[in-house]
């Protein structure tokens, strides 16, 4: 198990809530995180209108959760916990099988976390929930180049774009560029020679100004107004 992170550091096991219609994924998938000392499997869902209601009542740490489900998809059930009341603590980590630009955009649009393919190790996939619970955001590489393409393609007009940046001290800017291109709280103290505390600090105040609600919004933002370019 790796120890080396922040979210593996936490005093008490992530809790994490698995939504997938089909069974056979999601015992696979208790099968391994059971395994893990940190992390700890609180409930399992079939579709998202449960995945919603299951997270309102276990208020999981992390939130695995499948996009093509019946009734309600996960697109829905993620937004729809996204904006819940005393739901914000809760992170979703979408595992899909399908990389389209439309499921990229509209499940970070809705509020995820991260993003990774069913494909993915079990290796990745343990990474992946240690990472979003200490409230970093994950993107697996072929969807980040997917995700580049979709916003610089569709980046807002320069005027719109300074619109928006102008509520950021010119360090906010500096960090906000340097959250677009995927770099954590230690690695922005460094390269901008701060404290890792004082790098949060930062991220925080950007995201409470851009209304952003995790660091995975700030991604698009960087890339929607130009701050990162590929």
């Amino acid at each position: 198990m790796n120890t080396a992170t922040a979210a593996s550091r936490r005093d008490a096991p992530i809790k994490v809530l698995l939504a997938d219609d089909e069974q056979l994924v999601r015992s696979g998938f208790r099968l391994l995180l059971d395994l893990e000392d940190d992390i700890t499997v609180v409930g399992e869902a079939t579709t998202g209108a449960e995945a919603v209601e299951l997270a309102r009542a276990a208020r999981p740490d992390v939130v695995l959760m499948d996009i093509r489900m019946p009734g309600m998809d996960g697109i829905q059930a993620t937004r729809q916990i996204a904006t819940a009341n005393g739901l914000q603590h809760v992170r979703v980590l979408i595992l899909t099988t399908y990389d389209t630009d439309d499921h990229v955009f509209e499940g970070l649009q809705a509020g995820a976390s991260g993003f990774l393919l069913k494909d993915a190790g079990p290796a990745e996939l343990l990474h992946g929930v240690r990472v979003v619970a200490a409230g970093e955001s994950l993107l697996a590489p072929r969807i980040t180049r997917r995700l580049i393409a979709h916003f610089t393609a569709r980046r807002t007009a320069g005027d719109a774009a300074e619109r928006r940046l102008s509520v950021l001290t010119e360090r906010e800017r500096e960090v906000l560029a340097l959250v677009g291109r995927g770099m954590s709280n230690d690695e922005i103290g460094a390269e901008l020679f701060l404290s890792p505390a004082t790098a949060r600090t930062h991220v925080s105040r950007a995201m409470v100004k851009l209304g952003a609600r995790d660091r995975a919004q700030l991604v698009v933002v960087a890339y929607q107004t130009g701050l990162v370019t590929p």
